[in-house]
């Protein structure tokens, strides 16, 4: 499906954004905003449950870029906000159970809507901004900057080009290890109705990834995950005993190897420790304790409607964090293997968050020919934050005259709703011990209505 642009021209020749959800990762919109795009955008509100956290931008950003503040608005007060700042276009990165709420209304006020992933976290949510698309017209887009990391985009060109045939198979592996991995267990995404779990908030990024090299959508999904590392009866099952809710100002998390401390990082005290009053949000949550509603292990296979069996697992406690990747086509197969810097968003600028990112690990992409000798490829390296697929994608956001993708990196709010779908129905499957039929969960128009293409060689 073609996407429309997000930045035509409007009377100051600028187009105008407001941001509703003010944690870590609106920082990158802001920056983009505020610097690099500020002859192309402005920012004109601000909405959260914390007028803390907005208080904490504005000031953060009158430093860096001598920004006047901009106007606040809270949570109950949205469509004030639409109202008195006239937004073209509305940027939601609010905990993910409220994306739904903010992308609809926000389309029914005649806005455009940017959101971070997921697009949302059960069926129910996905129907309701389907049909708000079908309803406003209006134009959604989904915040996939993997899709603009080198080694991905250069796994989609292999595969688009043919040089494995037609694909039959995928095995995927992600380990998350426990820094980063272990900060999900901090966090909102620990409690199931918030986040759906990691395989809605994390693995959508992994699902989309599948979506999008093999240019298909899920059909059948069989799941089954567990809680096995973090939690308390897990800590117990080991010997281990932790009496404390939280780490920050608590001196017997002193040495625990899973604590983070609020006080002691500005950006986490800004935006976290000083607005819990307002926010009732604790950012340092004792991953050892209760209540944790998610799985850390999980293992899912999946046919998709072009016939390709996907195998899938995802580990959140590794000693070592990357991706493995193995796709089998009728010409031969493709490996794809990198090692991550663990990381954790807390709100870093963007050049702090890419200095942490880019220790990287070696990325190693290698070609089997069916009859012939391996091929091992180059990869690019990307600068910036996720090897640069947040550039990439705020290149596309931001820029209208940005060329023409042949990767079709751009995605639809198609593409957002079929992403969530394997993480939807593989929670089903859980929950009920069977196989989930994916069409009967959230109908999807016909493959060819992504974002993607392929060459069937």
């Amino acid at each position: 499906m073609e996407q429309p642009p997000l930045c035509q021209k409007d009377r100051d020749n600028r187009r105008r954004y407001a941001i509703v959800g003010t944690g870590g990762r609106s920082r990158m919109f802001f920056d983009a905003i505020l610097g690099q795009y500020s002859h192309r955008a402005a920012l004109v509100g601000l909405c959260d449950v914390s007028q803390t956290r907005m208080n904490y931008y504005n000031g953060e950003n009158r430093h860096r870029f001598q920004s006047p503040p901009v106007p606040t608005f809270l949570a109950a007060d949205f469509d004030r906000m639409i109202a008195t700042t006239h937004p073209d276009v509305v940027i939601v990165t609010t905990v993910d159970c409220f994306h739904h709420r903010y992308i609809v209304r926000a389309m029914e006020l005649g806005c455009d809507v940017v959101t971070e992933k997921p697009l949302t976290i059960d069926a129910e949510k996905t129907r309701a901004i389907l049909d708000a698309v079908n309803r406003t017209r209006r134009n959604l887009r989904v915040t996939f900057n993997y899709r603009y990391q080198p080694g991905f985009g250069l796994v989609k060109k292999m595969v688009s080009e043919g040089a494995i045939g037609k694909p039959t198979a995928v095995d995927f592996t992600w380990l998350l290890d426990t820094r980063h991995g272990a900060d999900y267990f901090h966090r909102w995404h620990r409690e199931k109705d918030k986040s759906g779990g990691l395989l809605i908030h994390k693995a959508s990024h992994h699902f989309d990834l599948i979506n999008w090299w093999i240019n298909s959508f899920p059909h059948c999904v069989f799941c089954m995950g567990e809680l096995k590392f973090y939690g308390r009866r897990n800590a117990a099952d080991r010997g281990e005993s932790y009496s404390y809710e939280r780490y920050t100002n608590v001196p017997a998390a002193k040495d625990d190897p899973f604590a983070i401390f609020l006080d002691q990082e500005p950006t986490l005290k800004g935006l976290y420790l000083d607005a819990e009053a307002d926010s009732k949000y604790l950012r340092d949550r004792n991953v050892m304790g209760e209540p944790i509603t998610i799985e850390d292990t999980v293992a899912l296979t999946a046919r998709y409607r072009n016939g390709v069996i996907l195998n899938y697992s995802l580990l959140a406690y590794s000693p070592w964090e990357g991706v493995r990747v193995r796709i089998s086509g009728t010409k031969g197969q493709l490996e794809f293997s990198e090692h991550h810097n663990s990381h954790i968003i807390t709100g870093q600028s963007d050049e702090e968050l890419a200095a942490e990112q880019n220790k990287e690990g070696e990325s190693i992409l290698v070609i089997h020919p069916m009859f012939g000798k391996p091929q091992r490829l180059t990869i690019p390296r990307g600068d910036g934050a996720h090897s640069g697929g947040d550039a990439g994608v705020l290149e596309r956001i931001f820029n209208p005259d940005a060329p023409e993708d042949p990767l079709g990196r751009d995605a639809t709010h198609i593409d957002g709703a079929a992403s969530v779908l394997m993480g939807i129905a593989a929670n089903l499957s859980i929950e009920r011990g069977e196989a989930v039929n994916c069409d009967l969960v959230v109908p999807l128009p016909l493959d060819s209505e992504s974002s993607a293409t392929l060459i069937d060689a």
